[in-house]
């Protein structure tokens, strides 16, 4: 019996691991797209009527340097959630400035007076990003 709870529980430990690898991926993998691959194209999601990223920052009134510094750390964290899966230190900072960054994503959508589905992505990256840090 001790030692079907004890399975139980290390079971269970698996599966937790597993759900934080995949939402870090999820995280890892849309920032690098939107950042690096998408940055120049139009989506749904893009704040005002914005047509590109930097427009977007322009779009919420923000100045060029905080477009480059906010790269910066979303391709940084995105990149440390990665390697985080083999180095697990990272994990918990990568993630806080995620979840941060999105906190302030919403902000500036909700200051434009963005639909709500624009809000999504922000959205999604900062529940998942919460759930980082709990797991």
């Amino acid at each position: 019996m001790q030692r079907l709870k004890i399975d139980h529980i290390v079971r269970c430990m698996e599966i937790t691991s597993y759900i934080q690898i995949a939402a870090q991926l999820i995280v890892a993998l849309g920032i690098l797209n939107v950042w690096l691959i998408r940055s120049r194209q139009a989506t749904i999601y893009r704040g005002g009527s914005a047509q590109s990223l930097k427009s977007e920052f322009a779009a919420y009134g923000l100045p060029g340097a905080v477009f480059y510094l906010v790269g910066v750390l979303k391709v940084t964290a995105a990149l440390a959630l990665v390697v985080g899966i083999f180095t697990p230190v990272l994990i918990a900072p990568a993630a806080s400035i995620m979840l941060i960054l999105m906190l302030g994503a919403i902000a500036m959508h909700f200051k434009v007076h963005d639909a709500a589905q624009k809000y999504l992505p922000a959205s999604i990256v900062l529940v998942l990003s919460l759930l980082i840090l709990i797991l």
